[in-house]
C-alpha cells in the first residue's frame, strides 16, 4: 500500500537525556553464623523477609506473574485496550495493496511471534472504489484484524492528488469533508464492530502552515471526533500521535484537543544516527526526555504509545543495531505508562535513512527482545 509520511525532525542531544533505571529489588542480608536458636531463628525470618521484599520489588517493576493463579484475567486489556500488566508489541510490516497478511505473516515468522498491533496509513481520498489508500479497513486489514488489534494513521493529504484535492483542517473542521469521506470511514469502522485504534494527521507538528494552524488543527480532530460520536462510532480508541521532538514543544502543546478527546498518546523518536548526521543514540537517549516531556505536559495519566521506534545501523559497528534492540524491554519497564512500543521495519526519505533490521544479528536481538514476559500480554 502506498503512504507518504511527513519527514520528522530528530534530536541531536544525547547527553541532557536522562536514564530511567528498573527499580532495584531489596538486598538480602546475612549475619555471621548464630549458635543459639532464637538467633538463627531471627537470621531466617530476616532473610525470608528480604526475599519477598525482592519477589514483591519485581513483580511491581515487571507487572503481576504471567504464571500465577488469577493473573491472566487480571491482565485482559481495559475497554480502551489497555494492558494493565506491562505493553503491546506492534510494528509497521512494508506491503503492498493486497498482500498485508502474507507480509505481517513474514515478520512474525522472522521475529518469533505474533504481533499485537499492525499499524497502516491511509490517506482522505475518496474512500470508495478500488483505490484502497483512502479505505480504512480494508479486506486485507479485516483479515489481519481478525486476530491482532489495528492502528490506523488517517492524514488528511490525497496521495497524488492534485493541489485542489489536498484537504486542510479548516475544510475539516468546517465539515466539508464530512457526506464524501468523513461519513463513509465512520460508517465503515462501526460496521466493522471491533475495537480500533485511530490516529488522525499523526506527527502534526511537521504539518504547519501546510494544513494549517494549530488551532485549525484542534478544531478539525475534534469536529472528526464529534462526527464519529453523532454517527453512533463507539469502537474507535482515539490515539493522538505528535513527533515527540522537543524544538516543537509550543506547537505540540497548542494542538493537542484536550483529554475529553483523546484515549492514547504516541510519539515517534528513532535512533536516526546518520541518516540526519546525528550522533549515536541509545533507545533510553531516543525516549526518556520526551517521555517525560508530555507526561509533565500532556498527560499524566493517558497510557502512552511508542508509535514508531528503531533506529539506523552502523556500518562500522556491524553488532550496534543488535545491542540496540537488546535494551528495548529493560527501558520499557522504566516508562510509566507507556503501553506499547512499535517497531518501524522500514527506511524514510533522505541517505543513509532506512531503518529497517539489517542483518541476523538485529533480528535476533529483537526476537529476544520482544519474547521479554513484559511484551507478551493477552489480547482477550
Amino acid at each position: 500500500m502506498r503512504f507518504n509520511r511527513p519527514r520528522r525532525p530528530f534530536r541531536r542531544d544525547p547527553d541532557t537525556v536522562g536514564q530511567h533505571r528498573k527499580p532495584s529489588a531489596g538486598q538480602s542480608a546475612s549475619g555471621p553464623f548464630a549458635s543459639s536458636r532464637r538467633r538463627l531463628l531471627i537470621t531466617s525470618a530476616t532473610v525470608v523477609s528480604a526475599v519477598l521484599v525482592a519477589v514483591l520489588a519485581l513483580r511491581n517493576a515487571s507487572g503481576p506473574d504471567p504464571g500465577a493463579a488469577g493473573s491472566k484475567a487480571d491482565c485482559r486489556p481495559t475497554a480502551l485496550l489497555e494492558p494493565p500488566c506491562g505493553a503491546w508489541f506492534g510494528a509497521f510490516v512494508p506491503h503492498e495493496r493486497d498482500d498485508l497478511p502474507e507480509k505481517v505473516r513474514a515478520y512474525e515468522k522472522r521475529v518469533g511471534r505474533e504481533l499485537d498491533i499492525v499499524y497502516t496509513y491511509h490517506d482522505m481520498s475518496l474512500p470508495e472504489g478500488t483505490r484502497r489508500e483512502g479505505q480504512l479497513l480494508t479486506p486485507e486489514e479485516r483479515r489481519v484484524g481478525e486476530d491482532h488489534l489495528l492502528l490506523l494513521s488517517w492524514e488528511s493529504k490525497w496521495w497524488g492528488g492534485t493541489k485542489r484535492q489536498q484537504p486542510t483542517w479548516k475544510q475539516i473542521a468546517a465539515g466539508k469533508l464530512d457526506d464524501e469521506v468523513i461519513d463513509v470511514q465512520a460508517r465503515r469502522i462501526k460496521d466493522y464492530g471491533k475495537k480500533v485504534f485511530l490516529s488522525f494527521d499523526l506527527e502534526m507538528d511537521t504539518r504547519t502552515p501546510d494544513n494549517g494552524t494549530p488551532a485549525e488543527y484542534v478544531k478539525a480532530y475534534r469536529h472528526i471526533h464529534d462526527r464519529f460520536r453523532e454517527l453512533g462510532v463507539d469502537n474507535v480508541v482515539w490515539t493522538w500521535i505528535t513527533t515527540g521532538y522537543l524544538d516543537h514543544a509550543d506547537e505540540i502543546k497548542k494542538m493537542y484537543p484536550g483529554d475529553d478527546y483523546v484515549d492514547w498518546v504516541g510519539y515517534n523518536q528513532y535512533n536516526y544516527y546518520r541518516c540526519h548526521e546525528a550522533g549515536w543514540l541509545t533507545f533510553a537517549q531516543t525516549q526518556n526526555a520526551t517521555h517525560d516531556w508530555i507526561r509533565a505536559n500532556i498527560s499524566d495519566d493517558k497510557p502512552l504509545m511508542l508509535s514508531e521506534f528503531g533506529t539506523a545501523a552502523d556500518p562500522a559497528r556491524p553488532q550496534r543495531q543488535a545491542e540496540w534492540y537488546g535494551q528495548v524491554p529493560g527501558v520499557l519497564r522504566g516508562l510509566e505508562g507507556v503501553k506499547a512500543a512499535l517497531q518501524w521495519n522500514y527506511r524514510d526519505p533522505g541517505p543513509h535513512c532506512n531503518l529497517a533490521l539489517a542483518n541476523d544479528a538485529a533480528w535476533d536481538s529483537l526476537r529476544k527482545a520482544v519474547s521479554d514476559p513484559y511484551l507478551n500480554q493477552p489480547l482477550k
